[in-house]
């Protein structure tokens, strides 16, 4: 039985895809169990193909996977719907759609009235900083911008969880830590829960409660590193020595697993 305490629950998740180069497959992960508390924030980072993403889009339901359990709220997720928000590295906004009709699009597919979800859409569009971009396209702003709008159309629908797949990745360093900053003043007042992927150590560690450290594939959950921050936190504390320490501490984790990965792949090469 899941913990009260727990928001979302993942049991013994394993997922493998049939190899397109072979008549085998390639295991992602396997045994994957993590609890999330309510209104917990938390990073997935690791190796890169480690299937962090997969792991994402399984929570959502967008994919199935093949053993296991995953509970939001004490129900089984077997397919996207409204108790969960995707905000994808793309902002995947509709071109022809203002910053107001991008945001509402959530509300008109489950069917509210236009008024009331243009009343809301504002509230929202002013949370993530664009009060008076309502009428702009998406053409019209910057990357930050459109990612702005992504994040209310996740929002708007007021989702259980929060599921973010490197929504700053395309954006230049100066643009993605003022993103950062935003996210965690957004959090703040919505208090959601959040699970977040990312590369970038710093940024999860700046982000996070907790920052969970996958193995390099087949992907297990290395560690759990717990962020002791206390919050709110400024983008000054990214050069303190807590900060710091943390960062090397998490960089060692996954700069372990890749050597460990880079040698397996030499001896496989081998025989």
């Amino acid at each position: 039985m899941e913990t009260p305490a727990s928001k979302l629950s993942v049991r013994n998740l394993r997922k493998g895809f049939r190899s397109q180069r072979s008549d085998g497959s390639i295991q992602v992960f396997e045994d994957i169990s993590l609890e999330v508390h309510p209104s917990e924030f938390i990073s997935l980072v690791g190796p890169s193909g480690c299937g962090k993403t997969t792991f994402l889009r399984i929570l959502d339901g967008l994919i199935p996977h093949d053993d296991g359990e995953i509970l939001l709220d004490g129900k089984t997720v077997v397919k996207p719907g409204p108790d969960k928000g995707f905000v994808f590295q793309d902002s995947s906004l509709l071109p022809w759609r203002t910053v107001m009709d991008n945001v509402i699009l959530g509300l008109e597919l489950q069917g509210i009235d236009k008024r009331e979800a243009r009343r809301k859409a504002t509230q929202y569009i002013s949370l993530v900083g664009l009060a008076g971009f309502e009428n702009h396209y998406p053409h019209e702003l910057s990357g930050g911008m459109q990612q702005r709008v992504n994040l209310a159309r996740a929002l708007i629908v007021d989702p259980q969880v929060l599921l973010m797949d490197e929504p700053f990745a395309s954006l230049d360093a100066q643009t993605r830590e003022i993103m950062q900053a935003e996210l965690l003043k957004m959090w703040n007042q919505t208090k959601k829960t959040v699970v977040f992927v990312t590369h970038q150590i710093e940024e999860a560690i700046y982000l996070s409660d907790r920052v969970v450290v996958f193995s390099a594939r087949p992907a297990t959950i290395r560690e759990v590193v717990t962020v002791g921050i206390p919050r709110p936190r400024s983008l000054s504390v990214k050069r303190t020595r807590e900060f710091l320490d943390l960062a090397d501490r998490v960089w060692k984790i996954i700069q372990h697993e890749v050597l460990k990965s880079m040698g397996r792949e030499r001896e496989e090469g081998i025989r």
